[in-house]
């Protein structure tokens, strides 16, 4: 029985870890200095000098160990650890902990009374100038 031995495609990594990052060649390119062909060429290679590797590793916000150690199965090993309800109810499972009704009630009085206390204070007003002509 044989086992197969992982290959460790430096490029396959640095292309996927770009990917999971939201970034395409043109922009690793950019930050690196050099064109897009070049950055499909380190992409495409098996091995990257340590120089560069270090230079791609700063423009992905990577370590160089980050980038040679990189597996996708221990990606997909901490999503499927962390996230154990398939189908992401808990995400959106939104329980207020008080009755939405109650609130718009309570407003509503609040409002309520704060229209009474205005109309009081117009009609002391009224009240303060008739007393003020009266006496003229």
């Amino acid at each position: 029985m044989q086992t197969k031995t992982k290959n460790n495609h430096i490029g396959r990594k640095i292309s996927r870890i770009r990917e999971l990052r939201g970034m395409k060649q043109e922009t690793l390119a950019e930050e690196l200095g050099i064109s897009q062909q070049a950055v499909s060429n380190i992409e495409n290679s098996e091995k990257v000098d340590d120089v560069k590797l270090e230079e791609i590793a700063k423009a992905l916000g990577v370590t160089k160990e980050g980038i040679e150690n990189f597996s996708e199965e221990a990606v997909f090993n901490i999503i499927g650890n962390t996230v154990t309800n398939n189908d992401n109810a808990a995400f959106f499972n939104y329980m207020p902990t008080f009755n939405p009704l109650d609130k718009l009630v309570e407003a509503y009085e609040e409002n309520k009374n704060l229209y009474e206390r205005l109309v009081q204070a117009e009609k002391d007003k009224v009240a303060y100038l008739e007393k003020l002509l009266d006496k003229k």
